[in-house]
């Protein structure tokens, strides 16, 4: 804010005062915050269509900076109390182990989060084409396995369209941190 200084004639010395200085009336105005408007890279991402892009609207930014979101509905993901690459090599390693194996036991929470996994997998075995099997080689960490896989699972899984994997609860919970385990299996 701008000072003023001006001259005040009280008593016999004359003293400086600070005062504001006086702006036009006009001017005042809260710079802080002017509202809330859509943001334009969220709305450039749709076609011209008012319905076309079902985010529209939820992410707003408001004139001085800050951003907030619409609420996560239905992204619920297992972090595993992992970072990213890190949960994704334990999947990546846990679905290699199950279908080597068979069956393995794990947390109740680590099996949920494998079966959607081994499920891809076997869907991928199924299908038998060039690029499934190369899909199959980039996830998995044996190339052995994904031979076999590929001759085995056709005739297995012919009858079967999903829900390739069993989750059998095991009676007592992990010592030390009270996980529940379970045992996770191929049907």
């Amino acid at each position: 804010m701008a000072m003023q200084l001006t001259a005040s004639h009280t008593g016999c010395c004359s003293q400086l005062s600070r005062r504001p200085a006086l702006r036009p009336q006009a001017s005042l105005r809260l710079a802080s915050f002017s509202g809330l408007r859509i943001t334009s890279r969220l709305h450039s991402l749709g076609a011209a269509g008012a319905h076309s892009n079902p985010l529209q609207g939820l992410l707003q930014l408001a004139q001085n900076g800050s951003q907030w979101f619409a609420m996560r509905h239905r992204k619920k993901l297992a972090k595993l109390g992992r970072p990213a690459d890190q949960r994704k090599h334990l999947l990546r390693a846990l679905t290699t182990e199950i279908l080597r194996h068979g069956k393995i036991k794990t947390t109740m929470v680590k099996a949920k989060a494998m079966r959607k996994h081994v499920d891809k997998m076997v869907v991928l075995a199924k299908e038998g084409g060039e690029h499934s099997r190369r899909q199959v080689q980039g996830f998995l960490y044996s190339k052995d396995l994904v031979t076999s896989l590929f001759a085995e699972v056709p005739d297995r899984y012919a009858d079967r369209s999903s829900g390739f994997t069993r989750i059998i609860q095991e009676p007592r919970v992990r010592r030390g941190d009270s996980a529940t385990m379970c045992l996770i299996e191929m049907v």
